[in-house]
């Protein structure tokens, strides 16, 4: 997931097993608070005044939730109703409870447990209108009340005597009488259903998708947050907007509002409660989320570790989604220390984290929620052996090779993917499924969260034989299986066994072999469920596995660029890995590592003064770190497509990009973080017909070659930003330039093998030599070229000779950037190896 580097070796401070006793304990996921409160019986008690009771409490049923929605459905409103039985007949009678008029179906949820819940979908309503009354009925007439007639062809029964099951359907053709408290709502609530059966009953999902969400704007549009809900009178709003709040599966519309002291959620339709609110005081972390693929959501924590969060919502707008980060992240920069990357790395390097730790937060940066199925973290299979009687965490056989993907454990099963890869047709794909998905985190959480499995399967159950039967099965099948790659949850190295234990006596079915699907089968070595979950904390925190994390994240995909500060003591690398990484080359020490996005970074320098490196993007923009401030403090966004190259000189930035331009920017970052963002302004664009790989300028920066993907090289007049000779020398990408000395020269290297000197002056090419792979990087003199190959040698070129007079075995992958510096003493490379080394010249 992070850089590399050969000098940096496994934390010495963490102790093994270090935060073993600090591992969150006791507190179980949301799925599993949110099921144990649906699971306790459905009831709410309500305390009346002694003068109008008969005994202290009554019970009130409250089986409903949103889980009964289909996905992507919101519930709008409730009527207070009776459901009419048997109408018209001796026997008929009726039930008390509420009506829930949702975007895809009606449900009705009983006030006693013993009768269940019933969901109508509005796309197998034949008829929705008023009650009209016949002679034969005279019970409407005498209490003055009207009611809602629905004829339909299926109906669903849940939670009968408030049991969690597989739903009931019955078929056929059905009608319901649903007598409203107050008469005078049942024409707008016979509207709203035909409306919303209308969208129903389109046949285009996407069409269904766009009046259904027209609807919901237009009854927020009708709303707003009420100001009475304020804690305070003396409170001053901020902002308001529309939003939803996301908890898994399901989402629900309202108005969000932020104060000078509080942020509210008030949700359109009263649940679970009237408002949300949470004081900007009690705040420590805030995270921007992408949801459903979209910078939509906004994530907030009022606890330093815990793995739930206090609240998701989702925006319609990103710029809404921004402007409330920015208020409540300028409020918690004077109250909260920042967390980033690297200040979690550096924590947990310093012991001060334990693994399980360090792997939630690194889930919380990497966009991961509990709040979300579809990104929910992802915590690594740690252990290899489900077999043994004895748990041996002292040979390292025990455990898993956490550098490779679980896809890539089975050399057998990997060469057979790629073989299948070789012979597919485009688009290709390596893995058939991915390692984390909303069906494989409520497949370990059926035991205590099956209302999530049944809205999830509309209603069912999984196949018996397919369910969470065995530990020992399960890491079999994603070992060994055609389709099976998924990794664990956090609750695997958690405290709460409740997942592992059909403690809710749920019916999950019976299996090909006759037993009935009940508590996960453990492996030998595990006593019990909570010897299981002790022994994998022991596995997880164990020094080997410190030693592996460390590898995994921190020497890891290849090095793309080095700078390095004028002293020498501090060396900035980039990678493909999205970070910016500081070392101290006395201690030979990683010191910081910082993620500016989710897209590698593809070359870095040092601005005069070494106090801002600077650092391109393959996300389009230029970054400006703060050394001094440990932060970004500014960012460029100046092109449409990939940053492939940055140079500075005297003031300016050049940018190179594959939107096929070379920009040329004026300006210097902001001071210091916080402070507002500073305006580069554009002084010239150079225009190519294709993507632009490296660019370099001459020593007076009069001049600038750049190098293009299909083996053109361009010599620019920066004076007057016009181009003074374009030259096709490669047959495939360009891969580095650079003028000689005296600036009257330019050298090239492409992924052709070959090295060609061009005449500045007359744009001809004087001279080639040809290697037998490509060179990746070089510095030169004039004379000599030591360049980077393609298989991790360093060549030393004598270019008046025209030959190679010397070769140095490298690195084990490609030489993908080298340094020198001015004093031409001390060479770093980097490679595709995830390493960089260090060199001193001998003469």
């Amino acid at each position: 997931m992070r850089n590399a580097v050969v000098a940096c070796n496994p934390p010495k401070d963490r102790q093994e097993g270090a935060g073993s006793d600090s591992v969150i304990a006791g507190r179980p996921s949301p799925l599993a608070r949110e099921s144990e409160r649906l699971a306790l019986c459905g009831d709410v008690l309500i305390k009346h005044p002694p003068q109008k009771r008969q005994t202290a409490y009554t019970t009130v049923a409250t089986l409903f939730s949103l889980l009964l929605l289909n996905l992507e459905e919101y519930y709008f409103e409730q009527h207070t109703v009776n459901h009419v039985q048997h109408r018209g007949r001796p026997d008929e009678r009726k039930i008390r409870g509420s009506l829930k008029i949702c975007s895809k179906s009606v449900i009705f949820e009983p006030d006693t447990i013993s009768q269940p819940i019933i969901k109508i979908p509005l796309r197998d309503c034949i008829k929705i209108e008023k009650h009209r009354e016949n002679g034969a009925n005279r019970h409407f007439a005498k209490a003055k009340s009207s009611g809602i007639s629905l004829i339909f062809s299926q109906v669903y029964f849940i939670k009968e005597h408030n049991i969690v099951a597989p739903y009931k359907i019955e078929r056929g053709k059905m009608e319901y009488v649903f007598e409203l408290d107050v008469s005078g709502k049942v024409e707008d609530v016979v509207e709203t259903l035909l409306q919303l059966h209308r969208a129903s009953c389109l046949n285009k999902l996407g069409d269904q998708t766009a009046m259904i969400t027209a609807i919901l704007q237009s009854r927020l549009a009708r709303t707003s947050f009420d100001k009475n809900r304020f804690q305070s009178v003396s409170e001053k709003l901020h902002m308001e907007c529309k939003a939803e709040m996301v908890t898994p599966l399901v989402t629900n519309p309202g108005h969000v509002c932020i104060t000078d002291t509080n942020l509210y959620f008030q949700p359109l339709n009263g649940y679970p409660k009237p408002v949300v609110q949470i004081t900007l005081q009690d705040v420590r972390r805030i995270y921007k989320r992408r949801h459903g693929l979209m910078p939509l959501g906004l994530e907030v924590f009022c606890t330093e570790d815990d793995l739930c969060s206090d609240i998701y919502l989702k925006f319609y707008e990103p710029q809404d989604r921004d402007d409330l980060y920015f208020y409540i992240a300028t409020y918690l920069e004077h109250h909260v220390a920042e967390h980033t990357a690297e200040s979690y790395m550096l924590q947990w390097q310093r012991g001060h984290l334990s693994n399980y730790q360090y792997l939630l937060h690194l889930n919380n940066l990497a966009d991961r929620s509990c709040n979300d199925l579809s990104q929910y973290p992802v915590f690594p299979w740690i252990i290899n052996d489900y077999s043994s009687s004895e748990l041996d965490l002292s040979n390292p056989g025990t455990f898993r090779d956490l550098s490779k993907p679980v896809g890539a454990l089975n050399k057998e099963r990997l060469e057979r993917l790629l073989t299948r890869y070789q012979e597919m047709p485009e688009p290709k794909f390596m893995y058939g499924s991915h390692y984390s998905s909303p069906g494989y985190v409520l497949f370990y959480l059926v035991r205590i969260a099956p209302e999530y499995m049944l809205c999830l399967q509309n209603g069912r159950f999984d196949n018996a034989d397919r369910m969470f039967n065995s530990i020992a099965e399960t890491w079999k099948n994603c070992l060994d299986g055609a389709t099976d790659f998924k990794e664990l949850i956090p609750e695997f190295y958690g405290d709460d066994v409740s997942f592992l234990v059909n403690s809710l006596k749920l019916d999950l079915g019976k299996r090909q072999g006759g037993q009935m699907v009940d508590d996960v089968e453990l492996p030998p070595w595990a006593l019990s469920p909570e010897d299981f979950l002790q022994k994998s904390k022991e596995a997880l925190e164990s020094h080997y596995v410190s030693e592996l994390i460390y590898k995994t994240l921190f020497l890891n995909r290849a090095v793309t660029g080095i700078a390095v500060s004028c002293n020498g003591s501090s060396v900035f690398t980039t990678s493909q890995d999205s970070t910016l990484k500081m070392f101290s080359k006395e201690s030979k020490m990683l010191q910081r590592s910082i993620s500016f996005s989710n897209m590698a970074l593809s070359s870095c320098l040092l601005l005069p003064g070494d106090a801002t490196v600077v650092s391109s993007s393959w996300d389009n923009n230029v970054y400006f770190y703060s050394i001094a401030f440990g932060r970004r403090q500014d960012t460029l966004m100046g092109h449409d497509d990939a940053v492939s190259k940055i140079c500075w000189h005297d003031n300016r930035l050049y940018t190179a990009s594959w939107d096929s331009t070379v920009k040329v920017w004026s300006g210097v970052p902001a001071e210091m973080p916080g402070t507002k963002r500073h305006q580069f302004d554009l002084l010239a664009e150079l225009e190519h017909d294709v993507s632009v790989d490296t660019i370099s300028l001459n020593a007076a920066s009069t001049l600038l070659v750049s190098g293009t993907k299909e083996g053109t090289v361009n010599i620019w007049d920066l004076t007057t930003a016009t181009l003074v000779h374009q030259i096709s020398c490669h047959s495939g990408t360009v891969c580095d330039t650079a003028f000689s000395p005296d600036s009257r020269h330019v050298l090239s290297t492409g992924a052709d093998g070959c090295l060609n000197v061009i005449d500045v002056q007359t744009g001809m090419l004087i001279s080639s030599m040809t290697s037998d792979e490509p060179q990746r990087c070089f510095l030169w003199d004039g004379n000599y070229i030591l360049s980077g190959s393609q298989s991790g040698e360093l060549l030393v070129w004598d270019l008046l000779g025209a030959k190679i007079s010397e070769r140095i075995q490298g690195h084990t992958g490609a030489v993908t950037c080298i340094w020198m510096n001015e004093q031409c003493s001390s060479i770093i490379t980097g490679g595709e190896d995830k390493q960089i080394m260090f060199w001193k010249l001998q003469y």
